[in-house]
């Protein structure tokens, strides 16, 4: 044997050596490998239930959406039910005046303006002289006018708007430019 190299005996505890530093190495990896492999089956149920969780609330969203345009108007109708009332009672008089069927009818007006506007539904009748909104009335003619131009004259029919959205706008005459 030659100096400085190793004997058989120091060669195979060597072999010996890197085989438990292999096996060693293999159980960490595998060890490793099996906490990856439950992390990702923890992580795909985990995806699973979030996947349903959402098609449940959209599912639930739809719902209440459909239920919400069925019932919107219930409100609504509830508020006129008094009016249609009214109407009829009215209209069950057989010998009433005409001045009890202006009285009725002024009555009944009245009770449908406030229907309308506890559900939002708001008058827009400018004064003449208002300034001409195209978001809110639409011009039928221009008439010469001692008023500034593009100012409302006279409103032929009152609009009105929901929620501050234009139901109808109303229709006005405007002022010509001179």
């Amino acid at each position: 044997m030659l100096q400085g190299e190793p004997s058989p005996e120091e060669l195979e505890a060597a072999h010996a050596a890197n085989e438990a530093e292999a096996l060693d190495a293999l159980a960490v990896a595998q060890a490793e490998l099996a906490a990856l492999q439950a992390k990702n089956a923890e992580l795909a149920d985990q995806y699973l239930r979030a996947q349903a969780d959402v098609q449940n609330a959209r599912r639930r969203a739809d719902e209440e959406v459909s239920k919400a345009r069925k019932f919107a108007v219930e409100a609504f109708a509830e508020s006129l039910l008094p009016v249609t009332d009214s109407l009829e009672a009215g209209l069950a008089v057989k010998d009433a005046t005409p001045e009890q069927i202006r009285e009725g009818a002024e009555a009944t007006l009245r009770q449908l303006k406030s229907a309308l506007e506890r559900n939002k539904v708001i008058e827009v009748a400018p004064a003449p002289g208002t300034k001409f909104d195209p978001h809110q009335h639409q011009a039928i003619s221009m008439v010469p006018a001692d008023q500034e131009p593009n100012t409302v004259v006279s409103v032929l029919q009152k609009g009105y708007t929901i929620n501050d959205r234009v139901l109808r706008p109303a229709l006005v005459t405007v002022s010509a430019p001179k």
